[in-house]
């Protein structure tokens, strides 16, 4: 294939070990609402949804959702107060890359200036931070992947696409970018690589090391030494 001159990265779950703040935040949302939900169960429901699909989701149990996601968004943004994580090696991953970068995610530009935005992360971004909000269908459509696209000027071959989600395989692929599945270290989900893979990821890494050796082999620059992560 041609050189990759962009990578799209995914926010939850693959730069911020951000997914069990919010799964924490909805399954005690949903609980008080009186729906009994662990935040194991509400990570594996609502993992990668944008917000029509958790609003459906949270109906589906017989709950208005609108009141639901104002509970959880409260929790939520009183826990990123806490401080917010890069996933671990995740840095080493972004300042090794030569080629630009962007960020693609579900959340709302609110939840990701709260949680990404609270991090060094941010940085090696600059503006080129795009959310659900920015296009009208979230993942899996292709929109968020297209609007990244057209933003960074980039044709479709020469991008890929990390994300730790189906959604996000789903819309990579959609939109004929490369998809690269990322198994984070405190990914809990049973057989999740298998999921990824059956989605449609050309990779899946585990972990920021692989994921930073596979990112140099694709963007054919050299990295003469990969960071200890």
């Amino acid at each position: 294939m041609s050189n990759v001159d962009l990578v799209i990265f995914d926010c939850d779950g693959v730069l911020i070990d951000s997914e069990t703040i919010g799964a924490t935040a909805l399954a005690g949302a949903i609980t008080d609402a009186g729906v009994p939900m662990a935040a194991l169960a509400a990570e594996r429901m609502f993992s990668g949804a944008g917000y029509g699909e958790t609003c459906a989701l949270i109906e589906r149990l017989g709950l208005a959702s609108a009141p639901v996601i104002m509970d959880a968004d409260a929790r939520m943004s009183a826990l990123f107060d806490d401080g917010v994580s890069p996933v671990q090696g995740m840095h080493s991953v972004l300042a090794s890359l030569q080629v630009p970068m962007c960020v693609a995610s579900n959340s709302s530009v609110a939840r990701l200036g709260n949680s990404l935005g609270r991090t060094p992360l941010a940085a090696f971004f600059g503006p080129h931070i795009y959310s659900a909000d920015h296009v009208q269908h979230s993942k899996p459509a292709p929109d968020l992947a297209l609007h990244c696209l057209a933003q960074m000027k980039t044709a479709a071959e020469r991008a890929v696409f990390v994300d730790d989600n189906t959604h996000g395989i789903r819309c990579a692929r959609a939109a004929g970018v490369m998809a690269i599945g990322f198994v984070g270290p405190t990914d809990h989900r049973a057989g999740h690589a298998d999921r990824l893979r059956a989605a449609g990821a050309d990779h899946v890494a585990h972990g920021a090391r692989a994921l930073q050796e596979l990112l140099a082999r694709l963007t054919q620059r050299t990295v003469e030494d990969v960071a200890t992560i």
